[in-house]
């Protein structure tokens, strides 16, 4: 024991005690932490956690399409009083033969919700059949993109230049030259600096560096010319303008392969000179230095804009990657329809065959391992068909709310948040945020992300709430209608959003438009 003395001198003996504390804490078992991460799996992601449980989990298998599953059929046919019975029954657990069942992720799944928005002008009374047993075909068509779309998108986004490699592709080239040992090691060092846009990353400094690296006597070692010689060889090589160490450099050498005529001189001019004039749109000062008109000017700015500032893309491009649709939307007869993409993921049962050769009362090893992989085939199973539930009641709660968007697009889009909808289905929300983050909804306006029918929202004179997408829809549409010499100020796109009855500050709508990826009016402004 010890003591310890107090401000008088006065000992007193420290005690050890036991205090007993109440408190809750939240256990998640393998059943939940599985179903949890099943449910925040993307398409892909999914399908692949599905292979890997289809080659380590011998008692799953992919039941095929009309095929009969004796074990799910007796199953059913079980009430659940007399299954809780037997299970409670000396030495007849869970895992008895008997009570062998095959669950099929992809059943009984469906919802019927009717619709009823208070959006003006838009019918009451619209219902949401939403079903899973009902299938459309996955495909993705341009016919589902409404008139006028195709100009909003980028055609990049659909085609691929090439998957090669530059330095191969120009490399490649050279063989074909009869250059000298010297010559292709400093040609190999510089494409080697070539980055995949086509540019030179580093200085030719530190490339005579590297090359002289690979001389062993001081009598052999390069000098810049060589390097700098090479260098423009390569620039002459297909795709022209790589190996540039600038925009500038990379338009002036394509410029400089064309036919010399007073129009390309004003082009070379204008990218060598003026570049900076012609960035900021100030086209009144380039027309008075150049001594040009409007015509000669706009003639060569659809020159400059024919170039590739980017050489190296047309022969190096990313995978493309690829967005498969979690939910389907469309509208029959005036009911818009909600469905789980059916192939997602396969049909998945208990393989009926090992799961007979499971004994009831045998405790070897093997039997034991056979009766584990049984219990994490079904949960695996009842995880699968949790997730797609989940995710059909989200989709379906999305389009309940934002029928004005699929009726008339972006600016009928509603104010929407994640609270919303999980106070709806009486789910937590950090569970809408799972089911919404990369998964996807395919609908006639085209395939987007969950996420996207979620918004911020401002007031409206008349006390009611405007959703950021629908106030970006009318910023876009407004640039869309100006007059090109007079581009529109953000002030001016705010006060005509405020006289609209949207409240809404020029700060906003400079937000509002960056994040569309809109220039500022100034560099908006084009030729009369």
């Amino acid at each position: 024991m010890h003591s310890s003395l107090d401000n008088n001198g006065t000992a007193h003996s420290m005690k050890q005690s036991l205090q007993v504390k109440m408190g809750q804490q939240l256990a998640m078992t393998p059943q939940l932490q599985q179903a949890i991460k099943l449910l925040q799996l993307s398409t892909l992601e999914l399908q692949t956690e599905i292979q890997e449980a289809l080659e380590s989990n011998p008692m799953l298998e992919v039941q095929e399409e009309g095929e009969d599953n004796p074990e799910k059929d007796a199953a059913k046919m079980r009430s659940d009083n007399e299954r809780e019975s037997k299970s409670q029954e000396a030495g007849n657990d869970a895992e008895d033969d008997s009570q062998i069942e095959s669950v099929d992720a992809m059943d009984d799944i469906s919802a019927t919700v009717e619709v009823a928005d208070s959006t003006p002008d838009i019918p009451d009374e619209l219902p949401v059949d939403s079903a899973w047993e009902d299938i459309y075909e996955p495909a993705y068509s341009s016919s589902t993109m409404q008139a006028g779309d195709e100009n909003q998108r980028d055609f990049t986004e659909y085609t691929s230049a090439g998957t090669g490699n530059l330095q191969d592709h120009l490399l490649d080239q050279l063989r074909l030259r009869q250059l000298s040992e010297s010559d292709q090691i400093i040609a190999a060092t510089v494409i080697n600096c070539i980055d995949d846009n086509g540019y030179l990353e580093d200085e030719i400094s530190d490339i005579l560096e590297a090359v002289n690296a690979n001389f062993e006597t001081p009598e052999d070692h390069c000098e810049e010319e060589e390097v700098e010689a090479i260098l423009r060889l390569i620039q002459q090589l297909d795709p022209i303008g790589c190996g540039s160490r600038d925009t500038r450099e990379c338009m002036l050498i394509q410029l400089h392969e064309m036919e010399s005529t007073p129009h390309i001189e004003v082009c070379k001019q204008l990218i060598g000179e003026h570049l900076q004039m012609l960035a900021a749109r100030d086209f009144a000062k380039i027309k008075r230095q150049l001594k040009i008109n409007d015509a000669q000017l706009q003639n060569s700015i659809q020159t400059i804009q024919s170039l590739t500032p980017r050489p190296g893309s047309q022969v190096v491009s990313k995978d493309p990657q690829y967005i498969v649709p979690d939910v389907f939307v469309k509208k029959i007869k005036g009911v818009w329809r909600v469905e789980l993409n059916p192939d997602i993921a396969p049909r998945l049962a208990v393989n009926s065959m090992y799961a007979g050769l499971v004994k009831r009362a045998d405790k070897s090893d093997d039997n034991n391992y056979m009766r584990n992989q049984l219990q994490e085939a079904r949960w695996f199973i009842k995880s699968l068909q949790s997730r797609n539930e989940t995710l059909l009641r989200v989709g379906t709660a999305i389009v309940e709310r934002q029928r004005g968007f699929l009726e008339y697009g972006d600016e009928a889009m509603r104010p929407l948040v994640l609270r919303d909808i999980a106070e709806h289905l009486e789910l937590h929300e950090s569970t809408i945020s799972r089911v919404t983050t990369q998964k996807y909804i395919h609908t006639p306006r085209g395939i987007f992300e969950f996420k996207y029918f979620f918004s911020s929202h401002v007031s409206t004179s008349d006390g009611g709430e405007c959703s950021a997408t629908a106030i970006r829809a009318m910023i876009r549409k407004f640039i869309a209608k100006e007059d090109p010499g007079k581009p529109l100020s953000d002030s001016k796109i705010a006060n005509t959003l405020v006289a609209s009855g949207i409240q809404v500050a020029r700060r906003t709508v400079a937000k509002y438009r960056e994040s569309m990826s809109i220039p500022p009016s100034n560099e908006r402004k084009r030729l009369n």
